[in-house]
């Protein structure tokens, strides 16, 4: 039975349409000891939770993880993947990890071709075929193994993400709005609903328990990751999908590693902006600031259609580059090197009119003798350590299939892969896809001490957004809050040439329509909940570096400013 009493459709409908049409007066977080900043109230008290029993930034980072799994199911979970950076402030030094699947080792371009799937005829997005194995378990235990404090255990960690799960939590506006734009898919699977209350996406406040979820956190919590990939949970997966046709098997579960990385980075000005490198997208990010460094970008003005256009035709060269160049680094030649260099920007930015926009520019030839849905959490703790944390099931729901008495839907990651052979990123066995999901962070080029840590989650959108809400900061002296709430463009590269780029409320009709002018293919304003568009992030930085010389802001490296996305739930909270 539901509980409690509701209100009519209609004044729910103008409740929701307040909630969104946001002008956001939140101040930044200020604290000493630590922060913790996700998209949902409850997940982050976890991680504060974390902080006040003796763990680090890692360690909450996880615990935050896992509550956002139950109380945003849509976005993340067990069935997804997931990477993180964290930074060693007694060492100054960034590490990476990439929790990313493989696709099954059984699963061939030959095989798609007998059922009639190509470069020309595509998987549907939601295809049994684009389940590649979940990372996310793994990397969580991994996570905490290699960077956590040592003072907790990973059951410790998963505990308040199994008690959301077995008792209940409040469901907030943005997850029901995505809780129901994937009902029906949920209902169109033999175990989805598992997900659902009473065979529907639960409503705004209403109380939410996901059992089977909680049984599934007590195996990884208790018995450890090889039991959840290799026991009653692995079976589950593999039942459930061979049983749809497709080919992963519990070989491929149990050989399942994640993979310390060595992060990337480039020098923007006096900031050095570090990313998880390939198979992830992080190096477009990193491309479109060596290209703007060579331009003025305070002189063009904040929110200008100059400013506009050249971030736009920045991003999409860089997109150019690494749609068509990154992939799984353990099975083909990535250029990151040549892709990063100096030089090749500066080529780069020579194809840059600041009077006409580009349909749909062509990848670049990098000097390779020179030299891979959502839900983002980033946790600083009092050492001074931070993680920048990210978590998917790449689609709402993913590809919505949901292994029995589990509680979790397999992602449909594997809808990245291309079948085209000739392509770096074409589908092969054990082959990891190319990736959207990016944690970032920023150091001092000189002196090594962390800047921010930050990301945006929301698919192609994530590198736009993590340009955007940087300059914001770096050129424009904006506090994280104020960042993360300026308007924001989306260039949208998963649609056929030219490319469009939608322009979210708030951007003035006047550089709407100089963009249209400029040859942009424009859609403005988005608004209401279609704003999940562009992205929600979150930015912890440490002390006021973006402020300049004012001398109104206090800017010393002694207290963190944290700061969430307006176009969340969530907020953040310190200790």
């Amino acid at each position: 039975m539901r509980l409690g009493n509701y209100a009519s459709l209609n004044k729910a409908a103008v409740l929701m349409d307040q909630m969104q049409n946001f002008s956001s007066h939140r101040s930044p977080v200020f604290s000493r000891t630590g922060c913790v900043s996700s998209n949902n109230p409850l997940a982050t008290k976890a991680g504060i939770d974390i902080l006040q029993r003796g763990g680090n930034a890692v360690d909450a980072a996880v615990a935050v993880a896992a509550a956002m799994a139950v109380v945003e199911p849509s976005s993340t979970g067990l069935g997804g993947d997931a990477f993180c950076l964290y930074y060693n402030a007694n060492e100054k030094k960034v590490y990476g990890l990439n929790g990313s699947g493989r696709c099954a080792a059984g699963l061939t371009l030959d095989i798609l071709a007998a059922e009639g799937y190509n470069a020309q005829n595509p998987l549907p997005d939601r295809h049994v075929h684009n389940i590649t194995v979940p990372g996310t378990a793994a990397a969580w235990s991994d996570a905490v193994s290699l960077f956590g404090s040592g003072q907790l255990t990973l059951s410790d960690l998963l505990t308040p993400a199994i008690n959301l799960a077995e008792n209940g939590f409040p469901v907030t506006p943005v997850v029901a709005d995505l809780w129901k734009q994937s009902e029906s898919l949920l209902q169109s699977q033999q175990y989805g609903s598992e997900l659902l209350l009473n065979g529907q996406a639960p409503r705004v406040a209403e109380l939410m328990k996901i059992p089977t979820m909680a049984e599934s956190l007590k195996v990884l919590a208790q018995e450890g990751k090889t039991s959840f990939y290799t026991g009653r949970i692995g079976q589950a997966i593999v039942a459930e999908v061979q049983r749809l046709g497709g080919y992963l098997a519990l070989d491929d579960l149990k050989d399942h590693t994640s993979t310390e990385v060595q992060p990337i980075s480039v020098d923007y000005k006096d900031y050095t902006v570090w990313e998880i490198p390939p198979n992830g997208l992080g190096i477009t990010t990193l491309m479109a600031l060596n290209i703007l460094e060579g331009y003025d970008i305070q002189a063009l003005g904040q929110g200008s259609a100059d400013y506009f256009h050249l971030l736009i035709e920045s991003l999409k060269l860089s997109f150019a580059d690494s749609l068509y160049y990154v992939a799984d680094p353990d099975i083909v030649s990535v250029p990151t090197s040549g892709l990063l260099q100096k030089s090749y920007a500066a080529e780069r930015r020579k194809l840059i009119s600041m009077d006409t926009a580009s349909d749909y520019p062509v990848h670049g030839d990098p000097d390779i003798k020179q030299m891979s849905d959502t839900v983002y959490m980033t946790v600083t703790d009092a050492e001074g350590n931070a993680c920048s944390f990210i978590n998917s099931n790449y689609m709402s729901f993913g590809t919505g299939i949901v292994p029995e008495g589990c509680g979790f839907a397999l992602q449909n990651r594997g809808a990245l892969f291309t079948l085209d052979p000739t392509k770096n990123n074409v589908l092969a066995p054990k082959k990891r896809p190319q990736h959207t999901i990016i944690p970032s962070m920023v150091t001092n080029a000189e002196t090594g001490e962390l800047l921010a840590t930050y990301g945006i989650m929301g698919g192609f959108m994530q590198p736009q957004a993590q340009v955007q809400v940087l300059l914001n900061m770096v050129e424009f002296g904006m506090d994280p809050q104020q960042a993360l709430d300026y308007p924001r463009f989306f260039v949208d590269v998963s649609t056929s040439q030219p490319w469009t780029v939608s322009l979210e409320s708030g951007i003035q009709s006047e550089v709407s329509q100089q963009l249209v002018q400029k040859g942009h293919k424009i859609t403005w304003p988005v608004t209401g909940f279609d704003r999940g568009t562009f992205g929600r992030g979150h930015v912890i930085t440490r002390g006021a570096w973006f402020a300049g010389t004012s001398t109104d802001v206090y800017t010393g490296a002694d207290v963190w400013w944290a700061a969430a996305d307006p176009r969340c739930d969530g907020y953040p909270q310190t200790y």
